[in-house]
């Protein structure tokens, strides 16, 4: 099993947040089209887009988010952002977060690692455990060369491909992830995920009572709508535990 867990793991988990799913990716949409609603034209945008899809969101939600952003329909505005903390078992954790109230959000935040026997730190004081990678997830199927992927993926300028137990992993360096993105797309091939993350280069293994506590931790952050994204650097994966 990869580092991302296996293929039915992760969808199991996407189907049962799938609600919550379309609203964290139509706010991601939203900021992204501030800077153009043509996807021909903005990369970040046709990306949000491309996930969206891949968790079959509605076309009237996505054009709803676009327009929202280019302020052809009233919305709201919306600020990045990301905590730092250390989860049960000495779990290092990053939350990224989009939301219309920062001060809401981080009480949340700091409410959860205090439920979860978490500890909410300052920037910095776990990011150093992590590297921002392009990662773009393809399921392994028949149809799909092992060779002939990975010969198309360093050749549109990826780092590396790691074939886990029903994916290919493809990684890229920040500034390569659209145009290996595109390449791939453009020759036929679906994802199952795409997206530039915190990747951990240093790993932590909870033991079972700090891997249930950890569990909770991210299952209620999942659930906050101002979350978009918890990393962590657990051995674990919590989608297969």
């Amino acid at each position: 099993m990869g580092r991302h867990g296996t293929i039915a793991g992760r969808k199991a988990s996407q189907d049962a947040k799938r609600g919550q799913l379309f609203t964290k990716y139509a706010r991601a949409i939203t900021v992204a089209a501030k800077a153009g609603g043509d996807p021909e034209y903005n990369m970040t945008l046709k990306n949000e887009i491309a996930k969206a899809k891949g968790i079959n969101m509605p076309n009237d939600n996505i054009t709803r988010a676009i327009k929202k952003g280019t302020g052809e329909l009233e919305g709201e505005t919306y600020e990045t952002g990301s905590f730092e903390g250390y989860g049960p078992g000495g779990v290092a954790v990053i939350v990224d977060i989009l939301t219309d109230n920062k001060n809401r959000t981080t009480a949340a935040v700091k409410h959860a690692f205090d439920k979860f026997n978490g500890n909410l730190g300052v920037p910095g004081c776990v990011s150093y455990m992590f590297k921002r990678q392009g990662v773009i997830l393809v399921e392994k199927i028949a149809a799909i060369e092992e060779d002939v992927l990975m010969d198309a993926a360093l050749e549109a300028g990826a780092e590396d491909m790691i074939t886990n137990e029903d994916s290919f992993e493809i990684i890229t360096a920040p500034e390569d992830f659209n145009q290996v993105s595109e390449t791939l797309r453009s020759a036929g091939y679906d994802f199952i995920e795409s997206d530039i993350e915190y990747v951990p280069s240093m790993e932590a293994t909870p033991g079972e009572h700090d891997l249930k506590s950890l569990i909770k931790l991210i299952d209620h952050l999942e659930e906050n709508d101002d979350v978009q994204k918890v990393y962590h650097n657990s051995t674990i994966d919590p989608y297969e535990a």
